[in-house]
């Protein structure tokens, strides 16, 4: 299935001279959303992973469906104050200032192999928050998963750069 014909395009947001790449005409596709998750399936099926851990908010989306079919536990990374438990913090740097994710505390076991999902890689920012916060409680990112790489934004350059592996199913370049 081209997963990419999917996603629709946005020129212009949430600013000028973005093209967003928006995947919920991705998810509303039964086939669409099925042949995404069964393509993350088959990647990890055989890898030993105790948890799948997504990014507010499509990573949601992703990463539960996915904890649904392996049989894993789902742990969402929020934005601050959105998580009513004991949580840690991590500052990172948006275009124009920075932003913070959360996770509980007790979300992720010390030992544990955890899979971080979102919807899409651009700089890298976002997820290198998410692996720091999953490295400070003493997990294991396993890798980092996306449906959709802008490779010239060199996120995954980025992640790798740090150490973890990348997977991604889509890639959109020069925009």
């Amino acid at each position: 299935m081209d997963l990419k014909s999917l996603v629709r395009t946005i020129p212009h947001y949430p600013k000028e001279g973005i093209m967003f790449r928006d995947i919920t005409t991705l998810i509303k596709s039964p086939e669409g959303f099925s042949a995404t998750i069964d393509a993350f399936y088959e990647r990890y099926k055989d890898l030993h992973i105790d948890a799948i851990a997504g990014i507010e908010a499509r990573g949601f989306i992703l990463g539960a469906a996915l904890a649904y079919k392996m049989g894993k536990g789902f742990i969402p990374i929020r934005k601050k104050g959105k998580l009513p438990g004991e949580t840690i913090s991590q500052e990172y740097q948006l275009e124009y200032g920075t932003d913070t994710l959360e996770v509980h505390l007790d979300a992720v076991d010390k030992s544990g192999r955890i899979l971080l999902m979102d919807d899409l890689l651009a700089t890298g920012g976002t997820a290198l928050a998410a692996i720091k916060l999953i490295e400070t409680i003493g997990a294991e990112v396993v890798e980092c998963a996306f449906v959709i790489d802008l490779p010239d934004l060199k996120g995954g350059e980025k992640i790798k750069k740090h150490g973890h592996e990348v997977f991604t199913l889509i890639e959109f370049e020069g925009d």
